[in-house]
């Protein structure tokens, strides 16, 4: 069962395309770092918002991860357009944004933008490819190896956890 899973991991790892969207060099290397660690091998990097819708458009990344603090475009602004109907082909792309703060307030403003999680810094190998293959499990069909393009897994009924000091937010 274990060997099983643990392929299965491998397999989704292993096959993602991942944008890092990130303005400071020395944290989008420790990101990269931290997925090849887990096992993904297509990293995608742009430095702010512009680019990173960009790259959206031309890569068609599994799962983008977006800090909040982006110049030219910050993270916010950059799910607001993705998420708008039309604008890209996949407006559904998985987000997880992180930043430093875990205010409640923040969070429940990337809920509300349709952020599939929260993370705040620091973040550890383990906590963000569990929440990448969480993202990732809930919008896949069964045994299909691709990402369904169409679904999301925000639900819109949630509500903003008590603990939402915590390192990690499913939201």
């Amino acid at each position: 069962m274990r060997t099983t899973l643990a392929s299965h991991v491998e397999a989704i790892t292993g096959s993602i395309r991942v944008l890092i969207a990130e303005d400071n060099q020395y944290l989008r290397k420790l990101m990269r770092n931290l997925l090849v660690n887990v096992g993904i091998k297509t990293i995608d990097e742009v430095v702010d918002g512009l680019a990173g819708f960009e790259a959206i458009k031309n890569f068609e990344p599994d799962i983008v991860l977006l800090d909040w603090d982006l110049p030219l475009l910050n993270g916010p602004e950059l799910v607001r357009i993705v998420r708008t109907p039309g604008m890209l082909p996949r407006p559904a792309v998985p987000v997880i944004m992180f930043g430093t703060s875990a205010k409640r307030s923040r969070i429940a403003e990337a809920k509300r933008l349709g952020v599939d999680a929260y993370l705040t810094m620091p973040i550890s190998a383990k906590t963000l490819r569990d929440r990448i293959i969480s993202i990732l499990a809930k919008s896949r069909p069964a045994g299909d190896g691709t990402a369904d393009r169409g679904q999301a897994s925000y639900n819109a009924s949630d509500s903003v956890p008590d603990n939402a000091s915590d390192n990690l937010l499913m939201i």
